[in-house]
């Protein structure tokens, strides 16, 4: 069984275990009311279901095959045909090539970060690390697009606005913006009978009213510990946000009815996968038409430096279904209109297959899907050039990519946001959204 690392050694339990969940990871987005934009982008998108494959996943072997290519170069797979004429995706695309018609593909998103950590940050923030950074390295240099998209949208009522199933990407956190706009992380695994979001219910043991008295003892002990003290320079202060943010979860209706996946019809669940990643997808479904504009779906162990073809055959076809049903799913209840669905990684994979039948780290190429929030369907962006070197036609940027997101959310990327200590910071340096997908 596959897990979870990257060739950094680092797993989403190490992430737990070095307190990314605790301040940054676990903690509530604010409960603010919806916050009116300035900006006078043309937006449709009002929610972002991104899915992040952590480690880099093969464009070879998903989006951008190259059957033309030396053998060394193009893999054990074939392309298959899509439903777009002329389109090829590989041959373990089957679900996805069949509604090629509701996504866009980009072929050439470029940038010059091949290392875990800072093709990360770059990806996830649009702003590349000040300083070079390892594999291993958790940084936050800049906002990300979740905690960004919180702080500009708000909140639904009784739920957070930015969530991250079922951890946090390691540059996923809000930076300068402050912890209250760190995502809320659903860790526990929704295939399990019984689910239940931790933290976001009564305890069996405490009644109602025995809750409500724990929760005004801690409110006097607070108030003799600190008097008031509303320095924000106390980082406990910070700490209460999240108690508070959790006893208003959990009395929270509209949460508790959108964590209910039970709900659910058994055909709907079996559509999605019997399985972790699919009963995730169908949770992030849920929190979006419970009006939550961010969910990051964060899937794990995309390093395939060794045995890629293998691991392709049995992860792919079930992991591809998930998000085709997701697509399909968000359409036929009308919310892929105002819905993207964005399908990621940090970077792409070399051409050259190496001695243990996989590829290494590759930052030159890469494949993003793209779908709803009125993206044009059945069209690809951009391409690489004839052995997947590298993107020669339509050459983009990280850049482009999150200001495409921004923009089609009504967010204006050019904005410039100010840190605590009055430090201006460009959301976006370069705010130029990719044009085909705006529609």
């Amino acid at each position: 069984m596959k897990t979870n690392r990257n060739c950094s050694g680092i797993s989403r339990r190490d992430c737990l275990r070095l307190g990314l969940g605790g301040m940054f990871g676990t903690g509530f987005v604010d409960l603010l009311r919806a916050k009116e934009s300035t900006s006078e982008v043309a937006t449709q998108a009002k929610s972002c279901i991104l899915i992040w494959l952590d480690g880099g996943p093969s464009h070879y072997e998903t989006f951008d095959p190259k059957p033309n290519a030396p053998v060394e170069l193009r893999g054990e797979f074939s392309p298959i045909a899509t439903k777009t004429p002329g389109l090829f995706y590989s041959e373990h695309m089957k679900r996805l090539a069949a509604i090629t018609d509701k996504t866009a593909i980009i072929r050439s998103i470029r940038h010059d970060q091949g290392n875990h950590g800072a093709g990360n940050h770059y990806m996830m923030t649009g702003a590349p690390p000040r300083i070079p950074v390892g594999c291993g390295a958790f940084v936050s240099y800049h906002p990300s697009l979740g905690s960004v998209v919180a702080f500009e949208k708000g909140a639904p009522a009784g739920m957070p606005a930015y969530f991250s199933i079922p951890s946090m990407s390691r540059s996923g956190g809000p930076n300068f913006l402050g912890a209250k706009f760190a995502p809320f992380v659903v860790s526990d695994n929704p295939n399990t009978p019984g689910f239940r979001v931790r933290d976001v219910a009564i305890p069996a043991e405490l009644s109602e009213s025995r809750f409500e008295s724990r929760k005004e003892v801690r409110t006097q002990v607070d108030r003799m510990l600190r008097i008031n003290d509303k320095s924000a320079a106390d980082p406990v202060l910070a700490q209460d946000e999240h108690y508070q943010q959790s006893f208003q979860l959990i009395a929270s209706k509209e949460a508790q009815a959108a964590f209910d996946i039970g709900r659910e019809t058994d055909r709907v669940r079996d559509q999605y996968g019997r399985e972790p990643f699919g009963q995730r997808a169908l949770l992030a479904r849920r929190l979006v038409e419970a009006g939550v504009p961010f969910v990051t779906l964060y899937s794990g162990g995309w390093d395939d430096h060794t045995k890629l073809f293998a691991s392709f055959k049995t992860r792919i076809p079930p992991f591809e279904a998930s998000i085709a049903t997701l697509i399909t799913d968000l359409e036929q209840r009308g919310l892929l209109d105002t819905t993207m669905v964005i399908v990621l990684g940090e970077f792409g994979r070399t051409p050259q297959i190496n001695k243990d039948s996989g590829r290494d780290h590759w930052s030159n190429a890469m494949s993003v899907l793209f779908a709803g929030g009125g993206t044009p369907g059945g069209q690809v962006v951009g391409a690489t050039d004839v052995k997947g070197y590298a993107a020669v036609e339509r050459v983009l940027s990280p850049e482009n990519f999150v200001s495409t997101i921004y923009s089609k959310l009504g967010i204006d990327p050019s904005k410039i946001l100010y840190a605590a200590n009055g430090r201006p910071n460009h959301l976006v340096s370069d705010p130029t959204p990719i044009k085909e997908l705006m529609g």
